[in-house]
């Protein structure tokens, strides 16, 4: 067993807290040196070559699309309309934060959720200079987040649900603090077939999108069992893997990014 597995294996289990050091460990370097090597592909090329419009992304601070590391395009699918509070799970240096204040207007608000220190003061400190009013950003795990129930109109995530050990309790946080009517429309890494415990158990897998990624159906699942309802699923094929071990795994087991949107009901 490698270095790398033994850091996040406990007892058979995904041992949260080591996985979450690596997450953090992956995401400081994303906001701190963007121009480095990762598995995945980032900045303004990527988020145009996932289908963001390039007027919109000429409207949000450069700096914050230069970490950008989503793996798709979903906020048409999110339809954020004015005046409606949004929550971002995973952040980051808050692409879709600022591009949702965008949609929501000034009488809106947008909240971004970010366990990463230097991710978070990135985003604070570019909405401070550009004058966005109407985002807020907080230190929390999607697992737990610090909001009331009921308390937003939509929920938004861009590749982050997969890095979590305990999706169901970040399935059941969204259904939580959603109104009754409220969106869930997020992109994020899943599979076609199971992965093997060798995969499941490759900590830098894991913080780069693979490791963690659910049985496309099993997240479906995760989903209505937390009490929303799948409206829509499509894949996103623009999305690929930079390495050859990510490369790997995605032809292996058919993992891929789609794009998901659920509703709570009324």
């Amino acid at each position: 067993m490698s270095t790398a597995t033994t850091a996040i294996r406990e007892s058979g289990l995904v041992n949260q807290e080591a996985l979450r050091q690596k997450v953090k460990d992956m995401y400081r370097r994303v906001a701190k040196e963007p121009e480095g090597d990762f598995h995945f592909a980032m900045g303004r090329p990527l988020a145009e070559e996932l289908g963001y419009p390039p007027a919109d992304l000429d409207r949000i601070p450069r700096q914050a699309l230069e970490s950008f590391a989503g793996v798709g395009h979903f906020l048409g699918l999110a339809d954020i309309r004015p005046g409606e509070t949004v929550l971002d799970l995973g952040s980051g240096s808050g692409t879709d934060s600022f591009l949702a204040a965008l949609y929501t207007g000034p009488e809106g608000h947008v909240l971004g959720l970010d366990m990463t220190d230097e991710q978070r003061d990135k985003a604070q400190r570019l909405a401070r200079d550009a004058g966005f009013t109407n985002i807020s950003f907080h230190a929390g795990y999607i697992e737990e987040t610090p909001f009331e129930d009921a308390s937003v109109d939509v929920v938004i995530s861009n590749g982050v649900i997969n890095l979590s050990a305990e999706k169901d309790r970040v399935f059941a946080e969204i259904a939580r603090v959603l109104r009754p009517g409220g969106r869930l429309a997020l992109s994020d890494i899943v599979t076609e077939s199971q992965l093997p415990e060798k995969v499941k158990c490759d900590a830098t897998l894991w913080a780069a999108c693979i490791g963690g990624a659910m049985q496309q159906d099993d997240y479906r699942g995760g989903i209505t069992a937390a009490g929303l309802r799948v409206e829509t699923a499509q894949d996103n094929p623009q999305y690929r893997f930079l390495t050859e071990a990510a490369q790997g795994a995605s032809r292996a087991y058919g993992v891929k990014s789609v794009n998901v949107l659920a509703v709570k009901p009324a």
